[in-house]
């Protein structure tokens, strides 16, 4: 019993020293480090934090009607500002502005504007930031210098260049009135500010996800704590045939003029082609457009950002001929076989017209005065069926009205009446006034997209369609059709009389008229040639020499086959003297349409399209009332 007494108590002596020899280490080493490192361990706990990282969704991809891509995501590099883990923000921002070769004030400038924003939200410097930039920020960042700069990889918009920019539209940061007016949106986002980008952002979008890390003091992520993947926006296929679209891009760019143009299929509205020249380059956006390059496309006096096809608003000249000639037949005023004899001017209320033709047409039907293009004849027949039933008509076929295109600020074009006098000037309408609308000219303007509504309404027989470029979606589960959108309205036309101005219009190209540039073997093209002044000859003389393009419009408007048409639109040039320069263009446009339709190989791009120069007033020519052919 001692000796068990006696071993107890030497292991509870050993026991105790033990205990008393941990407790002192402890002691040690809470002294050490709650004393002696006490500033290392605090900056420590300081600079280790928390961060919430946006991982922004790629906007949906956009594709032809073949499932061509058009518009895709590339993976690019942001650098933000985290005002959460900022000592001194002045700072920062000096160091940050050497680092990336970036204007101190432009630097201030962004980051005020998004001041009242949460600290702890990132504040988006560069949006596409070069490699260079990325690997100066992180070298400050692991020198301790940049700790509270985020670098992250975003996917950006990438656009085929130029290519119908103003039909894809451009994406931007939010702005703070869209932040105000949109649920859902928030500032720093990038949504589509022109375009089918803004059109139907709401589907190109996604959502937002979001990464909770750990970083430390030089920014660096320790762990992930929990990841929020982002949704891609959904896929869009549109009507565009992006053949069809490259040879309307091909064909401006052969032909040296500005204008627009706007393809359809005639039974649906469908666009299958769409173009504004000049354009700009969409991806200078969706990278972040900086002063200069904005400026320069806001102050350029071709007005790059304006979208001429919808927005444009032009005299249609003799193009808009056939909406007389309807008017005079459904009106029940003339007929097809009505003649009027032209001698290369008429006289109207003391005033003479002349016809572009000086010597005249002499007795002229109605085919063969669309054929031919004679002004006297339409001078004739608008004298007689007055302005309101020709403003009744041309608005039933798509004129002076929106068309409904689905891109934003589409323009209105106008078709005079006595009415729209009235309410505009609080004048009379003087029946003298109705003989230069007879000709496309005086009051009437349009805009491209409502000609090749025109058209397409001739085409089909009288259903003025509803151009749209939505043909269906994918939401990842599979393409699910959208619906064409309504017809605007639907007219009845007698098929005879209509016949007639189709027969006309397949003269001009394929007999002797003035469109035989678009003239296709086998495939009866039918159009109109179009010029119209953009100053009348008294102004033309007052300005004498000047810089200003001077120059008449050239349109064509067509549809082909004639018979059963599939493809209806107009080609404008601005500037482009005659018509007939534009119908060569429309020519390249649908030999490819028709080429791709038949599975033969595409043409190939012209080298030339040897146009007609020659200015039709150099000798004193044109026609005193402003029409031409």
């Amino acid at each position: 019993m001692a000796e068990d007494r006696r071993v107890a108590t030497t292991r509870l002596v050993l026991l105790t020293y033990a205990i008393i020899g941990i407790f002192s280490v402890l002691a040690v080493g809470f002294w050490v480090l709650q004393v002696v490192e006490h500033a290392k361990f605090e900056e420590m706990a300081e600079n280790n934090h928390q961060r919430t990282l946006a991982l922004r969704a790629p906007r949906g991809i956009v594709f032809d009607r073949d499932l061509k891509v058009l518009v895709e995501n590339r993976r690019s590099y942001s650098i933000s500002i985290v005002r959460e883990h900022t000592k001194d923000l002045n700072r920062t921002v000096r160091l940050l502005a050497e680092a990336i070769a970036m204007d101190e004030p432009a630097i201030r400038q962004i980051v005020e504007r998004h001041r009242r924003e949460p600290s702890y939200r990132p504040i988006m410097v560069v949006q596409d930031a070069t490699l260079a930039q990325v690997a100066a920020v992180k070298a400050r960042r692991l020198d301790f210098e940049l700790p509270d700069i985020v670098v992250e990889q975003v996917p950006t918009r990438q656009y085929p260049e130029a290519m119908a920019a103003h039909l894809f539209g451009y994406v931007g940061e939010v702005s703070d009135a869209q932040v105000t007016d949109a649920d859902g949106l928030k500032s720093g986002d990038i949504v589509g500010q022109a375009g089918i980008e803004k059109v139907y952002n709401s589907l190109l979008m996604g959502s937002d996800g979001a990464k909770r890390v750990v970083v430390n003091s030089v920014g660096r992520e320790i762990r992930v704590l929990d990841e929020d993947p982002p949704t891609e926006g959904k896929r869009l296929q549109l009507t565009i045939d992006a053949d069809v679209q490259k040879a309307i891009e091909d064909g401006f760019r052969v032909a040296g003029f500005n204008g627009a143009a706007v393809v359809l299929d005639p039974a649906n509205g469908d666009v299958l082609g769409f173009t504004s020249v000049p354009s700009y380059d969409p991806n200078a956006f969706a990278a972040g457009i900086d002063r200069s390059t904005w400026a320069s496309l806001n102050t350029d006096d071709l007005k790059p950002l304006q979208d001429r096809a919808i927005q444009g608003r032009y005299s249609p000249g003799s193009t808009f001929k056939m909406a007389v000639a309807l008017a005079g037949l459904e009106e029940g005023i003339i007929t097809p076989d009505f003649h009027a004899h032209c001698a290369g001017h008429a006289n109207f209320y003391g005033h003479d017209f002349k016809c572009w033709k000086h010597g005249g047409h002499g007795s002229i039907d109605l085919r063969h005065a669309i054929e031919q293009s004679c002004d006297v004849y339409f001078y004739t027949v608008a004298n007689i069926v007055g302005v309101d039933k020709i403003n009744k008509w041309a608005t039933l076929l798509g004129l002076g009205v929106k068309s409904g295109i689905d891109l934003p600020n589409e323009q209105v074009g106008l078709v005079p009446s006595t009415e729209w006098k009235r309410q505009r000037f609080h004048e009379k309408w003087y029946a003298g006034e109705t003989i230069s609308v007879g000709i496309g000219q005086g009051a009437v303007a349009v805009t491209p997209v409502s000609m090749a509504v025109y058209m397409a309404t001739l085409a089909n027989g009288g259903t003025r369609v509803t151009p749209h470029l939505l043909k269906a979606v994918d939401d990842g589960n599979g393409w699910k059709a959208v619906p064409p959108p309504p017809p605007q309205s639907k007219i009845e036309i007698d098929p005879d009389k209509l016949q007639a101005i189709r027969d006309g219009l397949w003269m001009v190209v394929n007999q002797g008229g003035t469109g035989g540039r678009a003239r296709m073997i086998g495939y009866d093209i039918s159009g109109k040639t179009g010029s119209s002044q953009v100053i009348s000859n008294a102004g033309r003389v007052a300005a004498g020499k000047t810089t200003k393009d001077l120059r008449d419009n050239g349109w064509f408007v067509f549809f082909a086959p004639r018979d059963n048409p599939k493809i209806a639109g107009v080609v404008f040039l601005e500037h482009g003297i005659h018509g007939g320069n534009a119908a060569a263009v429309t020519h390249h446009i649908l030999e490819t349409f028709f080429a791709k339709k038949e599975g033969k190989p595409l043409p190939a791009v012209p080298a030339d399209f040897h146009l007609n120069y020659s200015d039709p007033y150099a000798h004193g020519g044109g026609p005193v009332a402003g029409g031409q052919n």
